[in-house]
């Protein structure tokens, strides 16, 4: 039996680009401690291609783990969001 995989959807509130920036360095060392859990990560674009949020597929236990990970990742922990939803996820394609 696999490992379930969550999505993690971060929108950042507006006009926050220099704490997205500043935070960055903490925000990757975070996710690079939990290395062996990430499918795939990276930041959501605007059209112009500046960062406006986070999504990240990783594998834990269940849903409260996942939901606690979202929660001490640097980037919440400094306000930058103005949403997060954690949902189950199941890869179909490709196959």
């Amino acid at each position: 039996m696999s490992v379930p995989v969550f999505a993690i959807h971060c929108i950042d509130k507006p006009l926050q680009q220099d704490l997205r920036a500043a935070t960055r360095p903490e925000h990757l060392a975070y996710l690079e401690s939990a290395i062996a859990q990430v499918v795939v990560a990276g930041p959501l674009l605007d059209d112009e291609g500046s960062p406006i949020g986070s999504m990240l597929l990783m594998e834990f236990p269940d849903r409260k783990a996942a939901v606690a990970f979202a929660a001490e990742d640097p980037y919440a922990k400094v306000g930058l969001f103005a949403s997060v939803a954690v949902t189950a996820w199941r890869q179909v394609f490709p196959r």
